[in-house]
């Protein structure tokens, strides 16, 4: 071992005793003392390494452990769209306690009742929530080119299945809703995701005044349309019915379209036990949940389903957890001149329509033409979870 020692003084002594330069340095460094040098260098990049190593654990750990993570902790800017409405009451009240949406405003169309009843209802929705400092603003008081159909039957005569509200204590925000959808599109370009649960009156009039606004749209998540059937007929959905040339505009203007439609809202069914949950220990906000949940029962049991449906509050369901959902890709074109079928969402399910070629006076199919989807369909969801989810997010409130 002294001999060692010796080695090593031999061989820092000449780099002490003549440091001439810092190149030469490193130079005598590289030649004199590699195996040393080898070492220490070795051993830096041996702890680099492991600290590195424990920094990215830790941050792993921190996301994968916290119960929000980082990510979730951004809620995400929405627009609601919608004609008050009983399930529109309950999809709004849903976005309002979740606090995975930023929800920036609230634009009436419409379809349910009509704009004027749709704003008033609006306005004693978000004043129960506490929330006057939503904008909450009216639009399109009829379709684009056919006269409205209020839906007084599925709603009650008040819109709100007969359940009472207080006098609002908010006010309407003076703006038009399409041009208030504009405005706030471009003050959040990529970050706002529409959710139109009512007519796409008011979506149509935004892309027609200012088509710029479709590739700044984040997503755009919406309840209407079936590829199963419709409620309004054997073949057309309430919204999409009401106003078939809005819904063409909006399911062609190539922004990214999720369509919770009836092959998912009709199979997610609130019952009694749901609504005794949302009674236990019920606020001012889960009261009139309880309510509204109990004239959708009373309604839809009238008319041969085992439950209530609340269609409109699955597409806020969908637009805070994706997963709830089974969506596949579809090319979805909307029917506006069929005598039986006006107003149904035409769905090609295999991605491909027959090539057609005329030969010898004869029209004959030669193969096939792939087409592109512009719609994201449900096809499946998890109801239970879904519904769990539901009553959690209104109970006690």
């Amino acid at each position: 071992m002294p001999p060692i020692l010796t080695q090593r003084r031999e061989i820092r002594e000449p780099i002490r005793r003549e440091p001439q330069n810092q190149s030469q340095t490193l130079a005598r460094l590289v030649i004199s003392s590699r195996p040393e040098g080898e070492l220490r260098m070795n051993s830096r990049n041996r702890w680099s390494g492991v600290f590195n190593f424990t920094l990215v654990s830790l941050i792993l750990c921190f996301l994968a452990c916290s119960p929000r993570s980082a990510f979730a902790q951004s809620p995400h800017r929405v627009i609601i769209d919608t004609d008050p409405g009983t399930d529109d009451a309950l999809a709004i009240l849903l976005a309002l306690n979740s606090p995975e949406l930023r929800v920036e405003a609230l634009t009436i169309v419409a379809g349910n009742v009509t704009a004027p009843k749709g704003l008033e209802d609006a306005l004693k929705v978000v004043s129960l929530a506490g929330r006057c400092d939503l904008p909450v603003a009216k639009g399109a008081e009829g379709p684009l080119v056919s006269r409205l159909l209020a839906d007084r039957f599925w709603n009650g005569p008040n819109g709100l299945g007969g359940a009472e509200l207080p006098p609002s204590r908010c006010t309407a925000d003076t703006r038009f809703g399409p041009d208030l959808i504009i405005e706030l599109v471009h003050k959040y370009p990529h970050e706002i995701t529409l959710i139109p649960i009512g007519p796409e009156t008011n979506l149509a009039l935004a892309v027609r005044k200012d088509p710029s606004i479709v590739p700044l749209v984040k997503n755009v998540v919406l309840m209407g349309g079936s590829i199963s059937g419709g409620n309004v007929n054997a073949a057309a959905e309430f919204n999409i019915y009401c106003d078939p040339e809005a819904a063409g505009v909006v399911f062609n203007a190539g922004w990214p379209i999720t369509m919770v439609g009836l092959d998912v809202t009709e199979v997610t069914l609130v019952n009694n036990t749901h609504v005794a949950e949302l009674e236990q220990g019920a606020g001012p906000q889960a009261k009139f949940a309880a309510a509204l949940a109990r004239f959708q029962i009373g309604l839809y049991q009238g008319t041969g389903f085992q439950g209530g449906a609340i269609h409109d509050a699955l597409a806020v369901g969908a637009a805070i957890d994706p997963s709830f959902l089974n969506t596949k890709a579809m090319r979805v074109d909307i029917e506006t001149a069929g005598g039986f079928t006006r107003g149904e969402t035409v769905a090609n399910r295999h991605g491909t329509v027959d090539k057609i070629e005329e030969h010898a006076g004869l029209l004959e199919s030669v193969g096939v033409t792939p087409v592109q989807p512009n719609v994201n369909v449900a096809v499946g969801i998890d109801s239970r979870r879904f519904l769990e989810f539901f009553v959690s997010r209104l109970k006690g409130k």
